[in-house]
């Protein structure tokens, strides 16, 4: 397992971490029993993986990583966690919600503080607000010792262009020590000015979701490239109808999902990448794969030239 310093934070952290969110949220969705789950989370540390995000919905996540990691020494892994500002896209106006989902938390994951204490989802529409409305209770919980330090993470899915976090380090660098977003072969929109951004200001990049949706479907990527080409986004003749990106699988990269996790953790500005799954032999192969996190530099110049521009849910 290779090792990256997460920003001003300091931590040496996995360059593959784990999260229990995603379309997994740690096997729950699959009804993995606690034997499974806990195994899953052993394989995790046996593999060198020690940094674990969570969330406060996704599901029993909290409290299952909490009865994994019981009897793991505490200053051996990090543990990041999020609070959701919002209730349906409009932020809440009690601003203690925040503590107390915090104290939730901790008494879920079964510890007395996490490393990195996030407020989920921040849009930019609504960042200013945030910042007045929330920001005194995350000081106030930091200086309790609630969490070690801050972050936010983006929701790509409704905001693929992750229009906050440029945003946020240019109004307030010295605020955030990490920023979670979507980075990878298909939506590479982080690069134009948010991971510059994160150099700059020493703010720890925590990269999720490099392979969700698109790049594990053979037919959804497919048409994707397809309806990319009808777009204009793509040139017609600039990848094949079928299996359009199988002329990145040579070499040590032994599939696309490979590829896509090299390329996701390439960047300078990136200090891991999340992998969420609920089977340890999926676990192993993510893992595995970055342990060259690299692609060949032509390939790697190529994915950037065709989807460097584009902005989509990917």
């Amino acid at each position: 397992m290779q090792y990256r310093t997460l920003g001003k934070t300091g931590l040496n952290v996995s360059l593959a971490s784990y999260g229990t969110g995603g379309q997994s949220q740690f096997g729950q969705k699959a009804g993995l029993e606690q034997k499974s789950q806990d195994d899953l989370i052993h394989r995790c540390l046996d593999l060198g993986i020690n940094l674990f995000d969570t969330h406060e919905a996704y599901g029993s996540s909290e409290e299952i990583l909490g009865r994994s990691l019981k009897g793991v020494p505490r200053d051996s892994y990090h543990l990041i966690t999020k609070w959701r500002y919002h209730n349906s896209g409009v932020p809440k106006e009690d601003a203690e919600d925040l503590a107390r989902s915090v104290e939730r938390s901790l008494s879920r994951l079964k510890t007395d503080y996490v490393d990195i204490m996030m407020i989920h989802g921040i849009m930019a529409a609504d960042y200013d607000l945030v910042m007045e409305r929330f920001m005194p209770v995350m000081d106030r919980l930091r200086t309790e010792g609630k969490f070690r330090f801050n972050g936010f993470s983006t929701r790509y899915i409704v905001d693929p262009w992750q229009e906050s976090p440029p945003l946020a380090l240019k109004k307030d660098p010295d605020i955030w020590d990490t920023v979670m977003l979507k980075y990878g072969i298909l939506n590479q929109i982080a690069a134009n000015e948010t991971l510059p951004l994160a150099i700059e200001h020493n703010v720890g990049i925590l990269n999720m979701a490099s392979v969700r949706i698109r790049l594990p479907n053979p037919q959804l990527l497919m048409e994707s490239i397809s309806d990319w080409k009808q777009k204009g986004y793509l040139a017609e003749d600039s990848l094949p109808a079928e299996d359009p990106l199988g002329w990145l699988v040579h070499g040590d990269v032994d599939s696309v999902i490979s590829a896509a996790y090299k390329f996701g953790a390439e960047h300078p500005a990136i200090s891991t990448v999340i992998t969420g799954t609920g089977s340890i032999d999926h676990l192993e192969t993510n893992v595995a794969a970055l342990e060259k996190p690299s692609l060949p530099p032509e390939d790697a110049q190529r994915i950037r030239d065709l989807f460097g521009k584009i902005g989509e849910y990917a």
